[in-house]
């Protein structure tokens, strides 16, 4: 078995890269434990691989012990026998015994195969995971294969299951056998069942990487996306800031007569897009983000800096809400506003009731509020004219 054996730990180290040493170390575990459960043997037993001839060799070890205080053979051996073997032995030294059985050459076979084999399963595992790690939060092209209650299968290049919950699955798409189609790697763990690659069609991050893949001004970074707010399968807001000051970014992203946001349309089963300006200014940002529809007023709460009040005439107070509130939701989830929509007729008591919270708010100690926050091309008089009405 020796050249066998040593052949077969060169060809893994070479092509599964599983250092020698590291299977050795495994394997005279393994025999180790292999003999101390087939022979019923004491624990005092090493077990040593030739690395050059590949011979295996079971030790007992076995202490030096007075004559008086000899009492098992297993583990001790008497000073006097100790001393017929090498008159330098003394009480305490450890003396090694060849003790490998005839037949243990059987057990070696059975057990080597046994730790390269898991070792192989091992390598393999850390390779699958490294390569899939890297690919995380990257869109990578996937078959579908099966899907069962929990999940749907895909298989990855390279024969790679992967799998997707059904919060990661699109509610307005169905996966048939053999669908190509593009995911996200979401996450990849490695736990005791081995690597274990996650993906999504839901997840934010995987409309980015559609638009780098479409857009070569936001791969390059020359257009930035600087937020997502997503509802699957329904509608996105993306928004974009430009670092060339000569660079459109809206109609960047959108592409000569929409061309390259309707190929990332297509790619999510007609998932609308609503492409907005970033700007540093939150409330020029707020009007942005609540497109298409007009807004006259952005108005900060004073007693909290993370909320505003948006004025929009009557006849805009649905368009800016949106059907079920989903144009409103995805504006406060893009600019991480909380933002409060109110119709023109009712601006004046808003007014009224804005102006008494910014006197609460400047009376309070240590406490400076902004009153109110006008967005670029919002008619700085309006607020005005509504005090003056009073």
């Amino acid at each position: 078995m020796s050249k066998e054996l040593l052949a077969a730990l060169d060809a893994l180290e070479e092509e599964k890269g599983v250092k020698k040493a590291i299977v050795i170390e495994s394997l005279e575990a393994a025999l180790e434990a292999a003999y101390k459960r087939n022979y019923d043997q004491a624990q005092n037993v090493e077990v040593s691989f030739d690395q050059k001839k590949g011979d295996i060799s079971v030790i007992a070890v076995k202490e030096v012990v007075e004559d008086e205080e000899f009492w098992d053979e297993n583990t001790q051996v008497a000073l006097k026998e100790a001393l017929e073997m090498n008159r330098a032995y003394e009480v305490g030294d450890e003396i090694r015994f060849k003790v490998t059985p005839k037949d243990f050459g059987r057990i070696a076979a059975q057990t080597a195969k046994q730790v390269i084999i898991q070792r192989v399963r091992e390598a393999e595992r850390a390779i699958v995971y490294d390569k899939f790690a890297q690919y995380e939060n990257e869109i990578i092209s996937g078959e579908v294969e099966r899907q069962d209650s929990r999940y749907l299968f895909v298989t990855l290049p390279g024969n790679q299951e992967a799998v997707m919950t059904s919060q990661d699955q699109m509610p307005n798409e169905s996966y048939q056998m053999h669908d190509r189609i593009k995911v996200l790697v979401s996450k990849v763990e490695n736990n005791a069942k081995g690597p274990q690659v996650f993906v999504s069609r839901t997840h934010a991050d995987l409309v980015k990487r559609l638009f780098e893949q479409e857009v070569p001004e936001v791969y390059d970074g020359t257009v930035e996306i600087k937020s997502i707010a997503r509802e699957a399968g329904d509608r996105s807001k993306i928004a974009v800031k430009s670092n060339n000051p000569d660079l459109d970014p809206v109609g960047t992203m959108v592409g000569q007569r929409g061309v390259r946001v309707q190929a990332v349309v297509t790619e999510l089963s007609g998932e609308n897009m609503d492409i907005v300006e970033w700007s540093e200014d939150p409330a020029t940002f707020i009007v942005n983000a609540l497109n298409p529809a007009e807004v006259l007023n952005v108005i900060v709460d004073p007693l909290n800096e993370r909320a505003v009040t948006v004025i929009v005439p009557d006849n805009q107070l649905s368009l800016a809400i949106g059907k079920r509130g989903q144009n409103a939701r995805l504006a406060a989830r893009l600019t991480n506003f909380k933002i409060d929509i109110k119709p023109e007729s009712e601006a004046e008591n808003f007014y009224a009731e804005h102006e008494a919270k910014v006197a609460q708010a400047a009376a309070a100690p240590q406490v400076t509020a902004e009153a109110v926050v006008e967005p670029e091309g919002v008619d700085a008089d309006f607020a005005s004219d509504l005090f003056d009405a009073e």
